[in-house]
């Protein structure tokens, strides 16, 4: 180092002389401005995904800088000085699974710039992570346009959502889903799948609320199932024993919170990486156990405190939940209490909110069994037997209609995520056709009228094809087992949405 700055200065020395000599001349010359010495090396660096620390030599005859992007993840550790300086550059961990690049540019007065590349790998596997930056690549749509791309959901009812105490996945009769299941449901005309899910009967430390890896595992593979086929997909957290659906009342707003947001935690770190194909549900059926009239405002305040949970732990993941769109519950996801009581939570993205309502009315013609039960729906039915004194086609219009009103209209589409009627199939001859019939028509005109005031239509199909069932695939051969209720649905689907 002795030597190469005692060339350097007689270098200095001998150019300044001879620049001396010249000006003496007495002409009108220009002076000569000297060029600054200025090199760096090396010009490219790469780093691991987990960052790290690597240095660079810069050679300088006079003052020189590093300028460095806003919020870089690489950043000198010095960024200007003069002369001959050895600078260590710090990058951080790459949350991303994608690899990055930046430059810096170094630059001295009277010297070229030199620009520096720095390249950092993409990280494997980013689900330990509790926040990542967030990443907008696949998360184009704002919540009314992801809508509009909807066309028709069903529901995997009766599987993913039974407790592990009651035996799991196939613990109700259904079987196991396969690919072969949901590639049947794509092939009908369905392009979106929702997937009833239970977590808590899963979770394997109750200090932290843990939920077990290989329950998260069986969860993406049916997840994928859907996705691998461009579906979209709704994963919520359901009933499950009624830990959280049942408790909208103070004395367990905190214990339900706690575990709410621990579990969202997991759900939204382990599912980041999915584009706006996934969609999360934060609850269900929230409310009172046993009990359907309006909620009292603890009921509703404490519920609603649910949603606010839910969609504060999915953000605070950041990546690619930064902007996902979130779906809220009305109480009891009910339309009526939904437009008299439901204030939504506050969100920190824009436009990527929906909210959510199911719809089984009249009830003795959609799901009652007992004495009370109604088997036709439908002015034109009438004919035929007795159809309910309430629920009929004025009735779905005008609660449709203020669906649209009080959500729809302000920018918040709607997620029908429930609706359908039993399937009367102990009825005989013209009883069973005329039910039937009537059935179908149902099913298409509460699809015809999701979709034209702006909510998105899951039926709901718990694969039941016994008596009083609502299952129309046969799960265990992958095929379609009601024709007739396929076909009213996939053909009332084609209805527009008004947005």
């Amino acid at each position: 180092m002795i030597m190469k700055c005692f060339w350097r200065k007689l270098f200095l020395l001998v150019l300044t002389i001879s620049l001396t000599q010249c000006s003496g001349s007495g002409g009108t010359e220009e002076p000569i401005v000297e060029e600054a010495m200025l090199s760096v090396s090396p010009l490219t660096l790469n780093f691991s995904y987990d960052g790290g620390q690597k240095t660079i030599s810069i050679l300088c005859s006079g003052t020189w800088q590093i300028a460095t992007p806003a919020g870089s993840w690489c950043l000198p550790s010095i960024q200007t000085s003069k002369g001959d300086v050895i600078v260590s550059l710090t990058v951080s961990a790459n949350e991303l699974t994608t690899n990055r690049t930046i430059d810096l540019t170094v630059s001295s007065p009277n010297a070229t710039s030199i620009v520096l590349k720095i390249t950092q790998d993409a990280n494997p596997d980013n689900s330990k992570v509790d926040y990542i930056e967030p990443d907008q690549t696949g998360m184009i749509d704002d919540a009314l346009v992801l809508a509009g791309k909807i066309k028709l959901g069903w529901n995997l009812g009766n599987s993913m959502e039974i407790p592990l105490t009651s035996g799991g996945e196939t613990g109700w009769g259904n079987p196991k889903t396969t690919k072969a299941m949901i590639d049947a449901v794509k092939n009908a005309g369905f392009n979106a799948v929702r997937i009833p899910c239970a977590w808590d009967s899963y979770v394997e430390d109750r200090s932290t609320y843990k939920v077990k890896d290989s329950w998260f595992s069986r969860v993406k593979e049916v997840v994928d199932y859907c996705v691998d086929n461009e579906m979209y997909v709704i994963l919520n957290i359901h009933w499950d024993g009624g830990w959280l659906e049942n408790n909208p009342i103070a004395a367990k707003q905190e214990e339900v919170n706690k575990e709410q947001k621990a579990l969202w935690k997991q759900i939204a770190i382990y599912f980041r990486n999915y584009d706006q194909h996934l969609l999360f549900a934060g609850t269900n059926e929230v409310h009172v156990a046993d009990v359907y009239s309006d909620p009292t405002t603890e009921n509703n305040t404490v519920q609603q405190s649910y949603n606010q949970t839910f969609v504060d732990a999915v953000r605070a993941t950041g990546g690619k939940n930064t902007y996902r769109s979130l779906i809220v519950q009305t109480y009891n996801t009910n339309i009526a209490y939904g437009v008299k009581y439901m204030k939504l939570p506050t969100d920190t993205a824009q436009k990527r909110m929906m909210v959510e309502v199911h719809y089984y009315d009249p009830y003795n013609f959609a799901l009652d069994t007992g004495a009370t039960a109604i088997n036709l729906w439908g002015a034109d039915y009438k004919q035929y037997g007795s159809v309910d004194t309430w629920g009929q086609e004025d009735y779905l219009e005008t609660t449709f209609a203020s669906v649209k009103t009080t959500f729809v209209d302000k920018g918040y589409p709607v997620i029908l995520g429930e609706y359908g009627a039993v399937r009367r199939s102990s009825l005989t001859g013209d009883a069973l056709t005329h039910h039937l019939a009537s059935r179908a028509y149902y099913l298409g005109s509460v699809t015809t009228a999701a979709k034209k005031y702006g909510m998105v239509p899951f039926y709901w199909d718990n694969g039941g094809t016994e008596n009083a069932g609502m299952g129309i695939f046969n799960r265990s051969s992958a095929t379609i087992f009601d024709q007739l209720a396929v076909e009213a649905l996939v053909s009332a689907s084609a209805t527009n949405y008004p947005y």
